[in-house]
């Protein structure tokens, strides 16, 4: 049974449930959703994900998170917290967010509804003191997220991932502590 962890208008955002794998690998494994991501999964490899993740949530008490869309009840894609994992990064150990949404979805407002209520949940119960995001120089999406959330680049966390091909091998990272995202909090409104 799936714990729920935060809501926001539109979304349930729960922890990982059986079963979930194989709806993400249905739903947002896609060409286009993970073009910037290094390209389609195998199942397997997204179900070592999920049990990467639930260990992670025992063990800790945060992991990615699925949304669920309130109205339909479908899944819309999933936002969570880790921790910076990649061997390549400079950070390892800090908590990283990210997100993906599914592609009938893209230009609704879903990743930045989750990501606040995400750094909501991680600035307040989970307690971190600061969460970087990191995503390809290609990503332009996803970093023109990041810094309409008020987060910040980081150019000396930046580092090149072989993993991936040659137009998204460049990983750039921004990053906001509790105090940068309590000011936005304050200067923003929620559905902006």
């Amino acid at each position: 049974m799936a714990d729920i962890i935060t809501e926001t208008a539109r979304l349930v955002l729960r922890t990982i449930e059986d079963g979930d794998a194989a709806l993400q690998y249905r739903l947002l494994n896609t060409p286009a959703v993970m073009a910037r991501l290094g390209g389609v999964k195998e199942l397997h490899e997204i179900e070592a994900k999920h049990a990467r993740s639930q260990a992670l949530y025992a063990q800790e008490g945060f992991s990615f998170l699925m949304m669920i869309e309130k109205a339909t009840g479908e899944l819309v894609g999933h936002c969570g917290l880790k921790r910076v994992d990649n061997p390549r990064a400079h950070n390892p150990g800090d908590h990283e967010i990210g997100w993906l949404v599914r592609q009938d979805r893209w230009r609704r407002g879903y990743a930045q509804e989750a990501v606040r209520a995400v750094l909501d949940w991680g600035f307040g119960a989970v307690g971190a003191q600061h969460i970087v995001a990191l995503t390809s120089q290609a990503n332009v999406a996803s970093w023109k997220l990041m810094e309409k959330l008020g987060m910040e680049r980081r150019k000396d966390l930046d580092f090149d991932d072989p993993a991936y091909p040659p137009e998204d091998r460049t990983t750039i990272l921004y990053s906001i502590n509790a105090s940068m995202w309590e000011s936005q909090r304050c200067t923003a409104p929620a559905s902006a």
